[in-house]
C-alpha cells in the first residue's frame, strides 16, 4: 500500500542546492523529482525519506513552511580575504556535530565538578606574541626546545597532541563527516576550526591535509584558544586571512613552533630548509613559512617550495594502502580524552547507550568493540 504525504514541495530545490547538487544530477537518482516540485506527482513517505538521506537533510525539514535560516556558529576565514558566511554542507554539518559533542562535554564536566581552564581567552590582540607563546609552553609543559628530544617531527607532533589533550583541549582529526567516506571535507575549503570554550575547547584538524601542514594548523588553533576566539579557516598555502586576529594567531603559531631568535642563529649556520627542519624537529613546510616570515626567502620561492612539497606528500599518500585500522582512526576522530569521558559516563549510568551512539557516531557492536578492546 502506497502512503503518500503532503509536504512543502518548494523545499526541494533549496535542499538540492544546500547539498551542493544540481537538479539534473538528482533527477538521475530520483526520476520524479521535477514532478514532485511542480506538484504533478506526490511522493510516498519512503521516497521522501530516501530523498532526505541523499541530500543529507533532516526529514522534518521537508514539512517546514519555508527553508530554515541556517547560519555558521563561528566566523570562517579565507586566505587573503575576510570572513565568509557559507561553507559546504559537509563542513557545516561537521561544525554542528563537534558543537553538539562540546555541549554534552561541558554539561558532563560541570556536573562532575571540573573547573574552567584558566588559559582560555587569557590574552587578546594587544598582547605581546612572546608573552602568549611563553604561557602556551608553560601550560602545555613544553620547554622552548622541547622538540629537539625527538627523532623526527612526526613523533614531536604526537607528543604535542598528547600534551594538548592533557591540558583539557579536545583535539579531533578527521577528513570526512562522521565516518562517511562519501562526505569528504576538502582541504582547500577547511584546514580546521576551533570552538573555544572555558570548560571544553575543541580543535578540529582536517586529517585529509598533509601531515606537514597539520602541525602549523594545530599551532594556529592553539593561538585561538589562548585568545578566546572561535574560528574556522581554509588557510590556503599556510597563509592567513587579512583579518588582524588571523595574522596575530599566525605570528603566535610561528614563534611557538620555531622561536625567532633561535631560527636566526640556525639559519646563519645552515641557510637550508631541510637542515633547519631537522634541527627544530618540525616539517620543512613550517621552516619554509618561517623563512618567508623573516625575509630569508620571498613569496615566490615559498610558493614554489610549498607546491613541490605538497605534491610529494600527495604522491606518497596515494601510494600507501587505502586500508588502515578503523579503530585507531576512530581514536583520532573522537579524541582519546573525549572518548574517555563518554566511556566513564556510560559505565556510570549517566549516559544512555542510545545517546552515546549519537555522540560518537558509532553503533552497536562497533561501539562496544571500540571501548572494550581498542580503548
Amino acid at each position: 500500500m502506497r502512503t503518500e504525504v503532503s509536504f512543502n514541495s518548494q523545499i526541494l530545490p533549496w535542499a538540492i542546492a544546500r547539498a551542493g547538487y544540481k537538479l539534473g544530477d538528482v533527477a538521475e537518482k530520483v526520476p520524479n523529482i521535477e514532478k514532485w516540485i511542480t506538484g504533478e506527482k506526490i511522493p510516498t513517505v519512503k521516497q521522501l525519506e530516501d530523498f532526505s538521506r541523499k541530500v543529507h537533510l533532516p526529514f522534518g525539514y521537508l514539512f517546514l513552511p519555508e527553508p530554515p535560516k541556517e547560519k555558521l556558529p563561528i566566523p570562517f576565514f579565507r586566505t587573503g580575504k575576510g570572513p565568509f558566511s557559507k561553507v559546504s554542507l559537509n563542513v557545516y554539518d561537521t561544525i554542528l556535530l563537534v558543537q553538539h559533542r562540546q555541549e554534552w562535554l561541558k554539561s558532563h564536566l560541570r556536573d562532575n565538578g571540573f573547573s574552567d581552564l584558566s588559559f582560555v581567552g587569557k590574552y587578546n590582540a594587544d598582547s605581546a606574541v612572546s608573552e602568549v607563546v611563553s604561557d602556551m609552553r608553560q601550560t602545555l609543559r613544553l620547554a622552548e626546545n622541547w622538540a629537539s628530544n625527538f627523532p623526527n617531527w612526526t613523533s614531536a607532533m604526537d607528543h604535542l597532541v598528547e600534551h594538548i589533550e592533557d591540558s583539557g583541549i579536545i583535539t579531533v582529526f578527521n577528513g570526512i563527516f562522521e565516518n562517511n567516506t562519501h562526505r569528504k571535507i576538502e582541504v582547500d575549503e577547511c584546514r580546521g576550526f576551533v570552538l573555544v570554550d572555558k570548560l571544553a575547547p575543541f580543535m578540529f584538524i582536517n586529517n585529509a591535509d598533509g601531515k606537514a601542514a597539520q602541525m602549523f594548523t594545530l599551532a594556529h588553533e592553539l593561538a585561538h584558544v589562548w585568545l578566546g576566539q572561535s574560528a574556522g579557516f581554509d588557510f590556503r598555502e599556510l597563509q592567513p586571512s587579512d583579518e588582524a586576529i588571523e595574522r596575530f594567531c599566525d605570528q603566535i603559531a610561528a614563534e611557538f613552533l620555531v622561536p625567532g631568535k633561535h631560527f636566526q642563529e640556525v639559519w646563519r649556520t645552515y641557510s637550508n630548509i631541510p637542515q633547519a627542519a631537522r634541527y627544530f624537529k618540525v616539517s620543512e613546510i613550517v621552516i619554509a613559512r618561517r623563512a618567508l616570515d623573516t625575509g630569508k626567502i620571498n613569496r615566490q620561492q615559498f610558493l614554489k617550495f610549498y607546491n613541490q612539497y605538497i605534491s610529494r606528500e600527495i604522491e606518497i599518500k596515494e601510494n600507501r594502502s587505502s586500508g588502515g585500522d578503523f579503530y585507531a582512526t576512530t581514536k583520532k576522530r573522537l579524541s582519546i580524552t573525549f572518548a574517555s569521558h563518554i566511556n566513564n559516563a556510560v559505565k556510570s549510568g549517566k549516559l544512555l547507550y542510545r545517546d552515546a551512539y549519537k555522540l560518537t557516531s558509532l553503533k552497536g557492536d562497533t561501539f562496544q568493540t571500540f571501548f572494550d578492546k581498542h580503548f
